[in-house]
């Protein structure tokens, strides 16, 4: 194994991450909870 086989390791894991990250954030069920967040400096109290 040399540097180059770890540097395609490193991007394949890290590309997963990201496609993994990109879903949970664009899934239906966090839609609400993220919407609420989105209006938190919005609201005055």
């Amino acid at each position: 194994m040399d540097i180059n086989d770890l540097r395609a390791i490193v991007t394949v894991l890290s590309f997963v991450s990201f496609v993994g990250i990109w879903v949970w954030a664009w899934s239906r069920k966090n839609r609400e909870r993220f919407e609420e967040a989105a209006q938190l400096p919005f609201r005055s109290e």
